[in-house]
């Protein structure tokens, strides 16, 4: 499998991962087996997309040759962008759930701050993304 590609996706693993941008490297495992199982990826291994080597794409599970996504006739491969982009969205909504601050009070109690403090700090909650 050749290398400089946007986007990397795995089947064995079920996993998505971005090469590019802020979030190079991240992966995701995309749980959803009716996905991973259609028949047009029954012989893929990976596939790197955009990979600066076009010819050598996709590898398949068998000695078929690898080849370019186009060729595999696979689909649109936004589809699993999609996928990457809505985790990488729940990832963003759980990080921004769970920072959360509390104020010392003068008695020693905790008061947690309020949606509006925790706005005011972080930003809204990430309400949507887009790679």
């Amino acid at each position: 499998m050749a290398t400089n590609s946007t986007w990397t996706v795995i089947f064995e693993d079920k996993s998505i991962v971005k090469n590019n941008g802020a979030e190079i490297g991240t992966s995701y495992y995309i749980n959803d087996d009716a996905f991973w199982n259609q028949s047009k990826f029954s012989n893929i291994w990976a596939i790197q997309y955009e990979n600066t080597a076009v010819s050598d794409q996709v590898e398949h599970r068998d000695e078929t040759a690898h080849c370019s996504y186009a060729d595999a006739n696979l689909g649109d491969f936004q589809e699993f962008i999609n996928r990457w982009d809505s985790a990488h969205l729940a990832q963003l909504q759980a990080n921004w759930d769970a920072d959360n601050q509390n104020t010392i009070n003068e008695d020693d109690t905790y008061q947690p701050e309020t949606e509006a403090e925790k706005i005011a700090r972080l930003g809204a909650r990430p309400t949507s993304y887009s790679s």
